[in-house]
């Protein structure tokens, strides 16, 4: 999705209107519910890439309006080289800026035609850009100094799930810069900064707002209606991701999923998993796993803890907690994949002779698991493969085992 700015009620120019049925709250036609939101339409930013510079504020091509947004970056993002995840970039004219100012930029848009401008315009610069969606960013292990969001959020379905994997995504002491508003007056959109306030807290060790509306050089024009960013820190303490596998038990096989189309190990086999949110434990995270990945409905008692693993990907990548969990297979229904957009296909494997191509740290806890083990380190060294390979070192070191 591309960074904009809704336009103001009167006049109207180009961008989403506050009659568009792309706005993020409110009714569609009469009759027809919610209206549909702008990050659900492709279409519409693929058009919106030829004419999406000529807003000042998208394209900065008045020096001005590009002095003052590259003034009030440098204020926002550290003082020395970071890495810069640039959330809906657009064509990257603010991944310019921060290309500029030193650091190193990886811009994410679903608009292949925007990633097309974004790349030409920096080419040359310390920048990367994806094709991808904003609100699951295909990067993979990487973390990020900071994640710079400009006028997406308020166009999200779930805008504190987005909040929580951007967070998730930047290392600790990271920073959010969330630049967002509430825009035209008789029948406003977005979201309004007390509100941004309140998702942002549980997050965030320290949070602050500077308010843009008075600042016309900006915009390019003079606005009446709420403009701000809202800065959030981080702490700085370690945190560790806590990630959830269901191994799914039919006698002797295991059920393994194809990862596809998620940015990290794609065409591997690994077990249904995902991450615990926010205030979620461990039990409620893989039951909420279990059926939204394959469909099971399952209640507390019909899950078992079977492995504790701690695992390190290749660095950069920083260490996250792994809990396997067991479940019989008929238990909470029939699985199937309910995600072919991050899954390509679903199939059982004997757990004693599991197939090469997998995720090397599923297969480390697989491993670990058929051999008794409950807890494991798995740590994996600089150049390692994500993938398993029967010629690599093993780096599963299990913490139980007797001396």
């Amino acid at each position: 999705m591309s960074t904009h700015t809704p336009a103001d009620p009167s006049p109207q120019p180009r961008g989403l209107t506050p009659d568009d049925p792309g706005r993020p709250s409110g009714q569609g036609p009469a009759g027809q519910g919610p209206a549909a939101l702008p990050v659900a339409d492709a279409a519409y930013w693929e058009a919106a890439a030829e004419t999406f510079d000529d807003e000042p504020d998208h394209g900065l091509r008045d020096p001005a309006v590009r002095a003052a947004w590259a003034a009030r970056l440098r204020t926002w993002l550290p003082a020395g080289p970071a890495e810069v995840l640039d959330l809906g970039c657009g064509t990257g004219s603010l991944a310019l800026l921060a290309a500029e100012q030193g650091h190193r930029v990886l811009g994410v848009d679903r608009s292949p035609r925007m990633i097309e401008r974004a790349r030409a315009k920096l080419a040359g610069r310390d920048a990367a850009f994806l094709v991808g969606d904003a609100a699951e960013p295909p990067v993979g292990e990487r973390r990020f100094g900071v994640v710079l969001v400009r006028h997406l959020l308020w166009a999200l379905p779930d805008p504190a799930a987005a909040l929580r994997r951007w967070a998730g995504l930047l290392v600790p002491g990271g920073r959010l810069v969330l630049v967002e508003g509430r825009w035209g007056e008789s029948d406003p959109i977005g979201i309004p900064a007390d509100e941004l306030t309140r998702l942002v807290g549980p997050l965030a060790e320290r949070t602050a707002v500077q308010d843009l509306t008075r600042e016309a050089v900006l915009w390019g024009k003079e606005v009446r209606d709420e403009r701000y960013v809202l800065l959030a820190d981080l702490p700085r303490r370690h945190t560790e991701v806590v990630d959830v596998h269901l191994v799914v038990r039919r006698g002797a096989e295991v059920l393994l999923a194809r990862r596809a189309g998620t940015g990290y190990a794609d065409g591997l086999l690994n077990c249904p998993s995902g991450h615990a949110e926010d205030g979620e434990d461990v039990r409620e995270a893989v039951i909420r796993e279990a059926a939204e990945e394959l469909g099971l409905r399952l209640a507390p008692e019909d899950v078992r803890a079977a492995l504790v693993m701690q695992h390190r990907a290749p660095p950069p990548a920083r260490p996250r907690i792994g809990w396997f969990f067991e479940v019989v297979y008929g238990t909470g229904g029939e699985p199937w994949n309910r995600e072919p957009d991050k899954c390509a296909g679903l199939a059982w494997h004997r757990l004693d002779a599991l197939p090469d191509d997998m995720v090397a740290y599923c297969r480390a806890g697989l491993e670990g698991l058929r051999a008794g083990h409950r807890f494991l380190l798995h740590w994996h060294r600089p150049g390692d493969p994500i993938a398993y390979d029967p010629a690599s070192p093993g780096r599963a070191v299990p913490l139980d085992a007797s001396p």
